[in-house]
């Protein structure tokens, strides 16, 4: 497994606890879906696979092998993993170019050669080379969010964690986005973990799923299985909830 959740719990200082006994694995080069309704630990599950925050029990892997806990030790699991947020309007900085946007991760990694780096990732997520020269409010919420995915994958990384990447798009900009995250899976064989609420966007690009109530997984598989055949009440909710059209 190349990104692991073992027995993860997590609680806020002070607080209720938001996930308990969470176990998963991650296998290279696939694609894994975190879902669940609002509250249910998803988000927060994700920034223990970040390392942003620690688990308050169990342990989160890398490789096999524990999350660095000091900045310094960290720098390889920086450029090995690296995220996609919600909304490309909050995510991009508008006093700076694009450029530098998609830059700072190689910066802060200690990269040379920054131009060509930028000129490649621009060019991954299908936007000219002139983007860089631009600021983000020149851009669209679907342009903004390929800038957003240049500078996740800028430094080459191995895996991509995606926290509702696509929700914050209109429907057609949606379908765009989601092709481009296939086609990057397929071209460099990222390994991609999910957090969505929306089944079809997983259904479409994720193998497996895991499926999280009250920070606890409840049902987790491929995701055929699960959203085809679940076995567990949540999910079966989960699914007939989704709108269909008389």
């Amino acid at each position: 497994m190349i990104l692991e959740a073992r027995d993860v719990g997590f609680r806020y200082p002070g607080g209720a606890e938001v996930l308990s006994g969470v176990s998963f694995g991650v296998t290279p080069g696939r694609s894994m879906a975190l879902v669940g309704e609002s509250a249910a630990g998803k988000t927060t599950l994700l920034r223990l696979l970040l390392g942003l925050r620690r688990p308050t029990s169990g342990a989160v892997l890398f490789q096999g092998e524990p999350l660095p806990t000091s900045h310094r030790a960290a720098r390889p699991f920086r450029q090995h993993v690296q995220t996609v947020f919600q909304d490309p309007y909050s995510s991009l900085d508008p006093r700076q170019r694009v450029g530098r946007i998609v830059a700072e991760p190689l910066r802060a990694l200690g990269f040379a050669d920054h131009a060509s780096r930028v000129a490649a990732a621009l060019d991954a997520v299908g936007l000219p080379v002139d983007t860089a020269e631009r600021y983000p409010d020149e851009f669209s919420g679907g342009q903004r969010q390929r800038i957003a995915i240049a500078r996740a994958i800028a430094v080459e990384p191995t895996v991509l964690l995606a926290d509702e990447p696509v929700s914050a798009l209109d429907v057609s900009t949606k379908v765009r986005i989601i092709d481009l995250l296939a086609e990057l899976r397929a071209t460099r064989g990222l390994t991609l973990v999910m957090v969505s609420h929306d089944l079809a966007v997983v259904a479409s690009l994720c193998d497996e799923t895991v499926v999280l109530e009250r920070g606890r997984v409840v049902e987790q598989g491929p995701t055929g299985a699960v959203l085809g055949s679940p076995r567990d009440p949540y999910t079966r909710r989960l699914i007939a909830s989704i709108p269909r059209l008389p």
